[in-house]
């Protein structure tokens, strides 16, 4: 009985680790399109969130049904838990995704970010992409000193953003009020992204340890 409810909570934590998988190639497209002001790549994104989507139900329904059908202990309590924030975080990094490419299509044939922020944004995009797979390998690995090096990284992609502000707020600045307003959309999806991936980290640390990482670098949720 005990070997079967495992079975079934380990394929909860393939399918957390899967589900990080279509997040990062969401997330790759999602900046190809923005950069590129591809349409094609914007419209794939868009479609697939709905795949996302439905995995989120699936995993969060096999976590009640494995929370109905035993009482878990210990470590089998804390991993039951922490997927069901796991499977948010992750559905939240999806609906991100998708809200970047839906200003890449609204913008095209033309470019949503401005030149001189290009490079700005290519770097959050590579910081966000990277937080996301280190959160990834971390739960398949149950590795909780890789996943507390994520909050260190998200001071990286903070930093990005207060240089973004930086030109945003100049008084020389040179683009629209449209720009400014995508810019500043843009810039929060990526942010919220490494959070959520910072969030996700911190709950693989409490599976694999049972405490909460401390530190006032550690987002709540």
């Amino acid at each position: 009985m005990r070997d079967s409810y495992h079975e079934a909570l380990d394929g909860v934590v393939d399918d957390l680790v899967k589900m990080t998988g279509m997040v990062q190639v969401a997330l790759s497209e999602a900046t190809s399109a923005l950069l590129e002001a591809d349409l094609g790549k914007a419209e794939d994104v868009i479609s697939a969130d709905s795949r996302l989507d439905d995995l989120h139900d699936d995993l969060e329904s096999r976590c009640f049904s494995l929370l109905a059908r035993q009482a878990p202990v210990a470590g089998e309590l804390r991993t039951v838990v922490a997927a069901m924030r796991m499977v948010a975080d992750l559905a939240r990094m999806g609906d991100l995704s998708a809200h970047v490419a839906k200003i890449a299509r609204l913008r095209y044939p033309e470019h949503a970010v401005p030149e001189g922020l290009v490079p700005n944004f290519t770097l959050m995009a590579r910081v966000a992409q990277e937080m996301v797979a280190t959160a990834a390998r971390a739960l398949n690995e149950r590795n909780a000193h890789d996943a507390g090096k994520l909050a260190d990284s998200d001071e990286e992609m903070d930093e990005l953003r207060k240089n973004q502000f930086r030109v945003l707020l100049s008084k020389d600045w040179p683009y629209s009020v449209e720009a400014a307003v995508d810019v500043a959309l843009l810039g929060r999806y990526y942010e919220r992204i490494a959070d959520h991936a910072v969030l996700m980290a911190g709950r693989v640390v409490y599976v694999v340890t049972g405490l909460l990482p401390e530190g006032g670098n550690w987002p709540v949720a």
